[in-house]
């Protein structure tokens, strides 16, 4: 499936709650606990239907997303019920770990084979500056252990923040030590908190003085450019949608957990699934709703008209 500017479609990032159980500073406010209710949320039968329409017009990669997608009950059941479905070339999940220990068998049991965690630094007073949890050991822990199941690949997503993380010495370290592909992102406009954006490029450029970095290529990698130095097990990637974005070659659909569309991550419209689901519309009708939709997926995010006001990634689905 093809957009109108040739790009081609094939991956969708569900959201299935938009709970979570860390409050960093940069996503959401301390004093934020609005979250859905439950009857609001798209049910994992009505998820799954919607996988299987995508699957039907190309799209054959998916993320679950959230929020924090390992609070709602009944997900490995529910990466099982996916991982079942012929057709599916890829299933990941993005989750911050707090939860992942006791869920890494399960979930390898129910068919999942990679993981992204974010993780901003590796101080651990830094970590609960930003996240308002003392939990950094549980989560390296986390890590230590998705490694040793056999989850590979293995990502850590670092926002990038402007005199917090911006010495990635011990992330360098750590791609040296153990096979982790460690991307930084730069810090995107739905942040409640202003004056901490770090451009990845300038990152970039400290790298370069630690030796000859060698770009490495990296199966499902998606917007990121990664790269090597001489005998790292890992990668340190980055990804840059302001400084060298990447909209040329967007390949993918979101989809809230209160079962709104995006075509774009930045664009103010959104396209209500939910209440096609809830009021009996065919299959077809909501393939041709997807359809429809992905004619008005602008070139650039430059180009896409921006919300009047700020959502968090947790609503709209990180």
């Amino acid at each position: 499936m093809e957009d109108l500017f040739n790009r081609s479609i094939n991956y969708m990032r569900l959201s299935i709650t938009d709970r979570c159980n860390l409050r960093c500073f940069y996503c959401r406010p301390r004093d934020d606990a609005n979250f859905l209710p439950s009857e609001e949320i798209l049910s994992y039968e009505e998820l799954l239907r919607l996988v299987r329409i995508a699957l039907n017009i190309g799209i054959t990669r998916f993320r679950l997303t959230g929020g924090e997608p390992l609070l709602r009950p009944g997900l490995a059941e529910f990466v099982a019920q996916i991982t079942a479905i012929p057709g599916i070339e890829d299933l990941s999940l993005t989750t911050n770990g707090l939860r992942l220990q006791d869920n890494l068998e399960k979930l390898w049991q129910a068919g999942l084979r990679r993981i992204n965690i974010s993780l901003d630094t590796l101080d651990k007073k830094k970590y609960a500056a930003i996240t308002g949890s003392d939990s950094l050991e549980e989560i390296l822990q986390s890590i230590k252990q998705a490694l040793k199941v056999g989850f590979d690949p293995v990502k850590i997503n670092v926002v990038l923040l402007k005199g917090v993380n911006e010495d990635i010495t011990d992330f360098i370290r750590l791609a040296f030590d153990s096979p982790l592909h460690i991307r930084f992102i730069e810090l995107m406009e739905f942040s409640p908190v202003d004056g901490y954006f770090l451009s990845a490029e300038a990152v970039l450029e400290k790298l370069k003085q630690k030796g000859q970095l060698k770009l490495f290529q990296l199966p499902g990698s998606g917007p990121a450019r990664y790269y090597q130095l001489e005998g790292m097990k890992g990668s340190l990637g980055f990804i840059t949608p302001y400084s060298h974005h990447f909209c040329l070659g967007c390949n993918r659909l979101r989809i809230s957990a209160k079962g709104e569309l995006r075509t774009c991550l930045f664009a103010a419209k959104t396209y209500d699934l939910k209440n096609l689901l809830r009021n009996g519309a065919s299959d077809k009708t909501i393939k041709e709703f997807f359809l429809a939709a992905l004619t008005e997926k602008p070139a650039s995010w430059r180009q896409a008209k921006k919300p009047a006001k700020k959502q968090g990634l947790r609503e709209i689905g990180g």
